[in-house]
């Protein structure tokens, strides 16, 4: 049987010649997601707001300033309202009641459930959900520190893993990826919630996989071809990695879609906060942390105290004449 390949064998391109376009366009995506940050904000779920959200799910779509309407009128605060995958689904957020009966929650999202199938013929309630204040707090704390600390841990793991330059290119990379997401977010107006907490931390864990298969192939060359110029080398070790890197990112890409597909609204902003992961933790490894490394003065042939016979002799023979 026949095996399947996607980048051939004998691929051989020049990723290190575009750097400077790439930088500029990285440069620029970022500046941009960071704005859209600072301009439109997050939206942010209960979960780091605080407050109780309540699914409504329509035979039609409804009117929202009616809908609006209807529920402030109750008299519980002002609602907020969003429509979620399709236009007859909408999420309702209430702030938390301020009460020290145990059931008053429990007793505004009945009577926001009976008005509201008053008032629009065929609405059903599909779940709700309450976060304290204090709770959101706390979940908006620990979940920027551990994005924090993960780029942290990362970076300091490259550096003693491997040189300084790589755990810089690393973290520089990672926080691009991070911020790309933000202003995904940000201009899509999606729901923030912990879900997408959890997507980021496991795109960072993606992308320092990524870069580290192609970190770990550009220090190995830098054993065998030490005479060999860094531009030239790092295209030999980025091109030996594509095949890897291109069928890692198609494979979980085709799993993602199928999950945004067909894993219904709950699941829609982790599974769109991942496909962008992917693609662009891909996009920073191959154009972004490689190409750094050349920027911050790395040089071939370091560390030879850990160079063996083998890529002694490795180092006379160049990269076309290898079997």
């Amino acid at each position: 049987m026949r095996l399947l390949k996607i980048v051939p064998d004998n691929t051989n391109i020049g990723f290190v010649r575009v750097r400077f376009i790439a930088f500029a366009i990285t440069a620029l995506l970022t500046v941009a997601a960071i704005g859209l940050v600072a301009a439109r904000g997050l939206n942010l779920g209960v979960d780091f707001i605080g407050g109780v959200s309540i699914e409504e799910k329509f035979a039609s779509a409804p009117p929202l300033d009616q809908l609006r309407s209807t529920i402030n009128a109750l008299g519980y605060g002002e609602a907020t309202l969003q429509e979620m995958g399709g236009k007859n689904l909408v999420t309702i957020r209430l702030p938390v009641p301020h009460s020290s009966d145990p059931g008053a929650t429990n007793a505004m999202v009945e009577r926001v459930k009976s008005e509201v199938a008053a008032k629009f013929p065929g609405a059903t309630f599909s779940t709700y959900s309450t976060v304290s204040g204090k709770v959101s707090g706390e979940l908006i704390r620990n979940g920027v520190l551990a994005v924090l600390l993960a780029i942290a841990g990362i970076a300091v793991f490259s550096w003693f893993r491997y040189e300084w330059q790589f755990g810089v290119s690393t973290a520089v990379a990672i926080l691009h990826d991070v911020l790309m997401t933000l202003g995904f977010f940000a201009l899509t107006w999606m729901v923030f919630d912990l879900n997408i907490v959890a997507a980021v931390l496991t795109i960072i864990g993606y992308s320092i996989n990524d870069k580290m298969v192609i970190d770990d192939r550009i220090r190995e060359n830098m054993r065998k071809y030490r005479k060999m110029g860094m531009s030239e080398l790092i295209d030999l070790s980025v091109n030996e990695t594509l095949p890897r890197t291109v069928m890692t990112s198609l494979t979980i890409l085709i799993a993602l879609a199928s999950l945004l597909i067909w894993g219904g609204h709950v699941l829609r902003g982790f599974t769109a906060a991942m496909m962008l992961g992917i693609v662009v933790g891909t996009y920073s490894s191959i154009y972004v942390s490689s190409s750094l490394l050349i920027t911050l003065g790395l040089k071939p042939g370091v560390k030879p105290e850990k160079t063996d016979s083998i890529a002694n002799n490795a180092e006379r023979v160049g990269p076309r004449d290898r079997p």
